[in-house]
């Protein structure tokens, strides 16, 4: 049965098809002091731009790619990405506030802390239950669109300084659950830029609006600059990068120092020479120490870092 609304709107139809004027009912003003109903706003369209990246050439550098041969640098990521997504997760021996922003760093430059951070992201992407971020934060010195063979484009400090939204400049990959964000436009002022309350809002929003998602931050050196400090206290986790038989252990007591507050340091030793005599040959390799405050225990793991062909033999523990 219809209702008596519903029949009169029937009727005044029927006479305007008979060609009698029916007046237009304008709608009722608005009670004194109540402002007029709005239309619901719709929300905004993520417009993230999607990016294609050669897995076959990045695997050829040595980088981590999807549906690739099982590798010995595989593997060791797989041990290394482990302890970091248990913690991430709630899963580890403490709860970590933001423990799924993760940085990764050195105490100098030329450790391997840019291809340890996307090899990092490439393996987390191959979880099945997780999503990643990987974000170029070293804003003196990126590299992560160089790394993947992709041209410069906005992203972090852009969105800091008002000129884009996060969504414009997130680029998404055709690997499936890798984003990555760039550092953006150089500005002179980017230390203060992550060290404002729009970084520490954004950070904040990006832990927590995904709980599935982690965020890789791939930092500059903390002896060389400031920025990788600021970004610090911001982290649940830090992977301090440090290259064997080149860095000075002054030079990393220094460094795990100034990221004294962080819960969770782990340090990866980097281009490791693997024991000859026990794999057939010489190679290099990850090692790795893990643990809370200062304690560090070691294990090993296998690859070579940033800018030099990884080896194909395992490093041992």
């Amino acid at each position: 049965m219809t209702s008596l609304i519903e029949q009169a709107a029937q009727r005044l139809e029927q006479l305007r098809q008979a060609g009698v004027a029916v007046p237009e009912v304008a709608a009722p003003p608005a009670a004194p002091g109540v402002a007029p109903a709005q239309p619901p706003r719709a929300e905004p369209a993520v417009t993230s731009r999607r990016v294609e990246l050669k897995l076959e050439d990045l695997n050829a550098a040595g980088i981590v790619t999807p549906n690739a041969p099982r590798t010995p640098v595989a593997d060791q990521f797989r041990v290394i990405k482990r302890p970091l997504i248990a913690n991430a997760v709630g899963k580890g021996a403490a709860t970590l506030k933001h423990g799924n922003l993760i940085m990764v760093t050195s105490a100098v430059a030329g450790e391997g802390k840019s291809f340890t951070s996307v090899n990092l992201a490439m393996s987390i992407a191959a979880e099945l239950d997780h999503t990643v971020v990987l974000v170029d934060a070293d804003v003196a010195r990126p590299s992560q669109l160089r790394m993947l063979g992709l041209p410069p484009s906005e992203g972090l400090l852009d969105v800091l300084e008002g000129k884009a939204e996060l969504s414009d400049v997130l680029l998404r990959t055709n690997v499936d659950k890798l984003t990555i964000l760039p550092s953006g436009t150089p500005h002179a002022k980017a230390t203060e830029l992550l060290a404002s309350e729009g970084m520490a809002r954004l950070l904040d929003e990006m832990a927590t609006r995904y709980p599935d998602r982690i965020i890789i931050f791939d930092s500059p050196p903390l002896l060389l600059t400031t920025e990788s400090r600021v970004l610090a206290s911001h982290m649940g986790q830090i992977v301090v990068v440090v290259s064997a038989g080149r860095t000075q252990q002054a030079a990393v007591q220094q460094a795990l120092d100034t990221i004294d507050s962080c819960p969770v340091r782990l340090l990866v030793l980097n281009k490791a020479r693997s024991d000859s005599a026990a794999y057939g040959g010489s190679g290099y390799g990850y090692g790795y120490g893990y643990g809370y405050e200062r304690e560090t225990g070691g294990q090993a793991g296998g690859t070579e870092g940033e800018g030099d062909r990884p080896s194909n033999r395992p490093a041992g523990a």
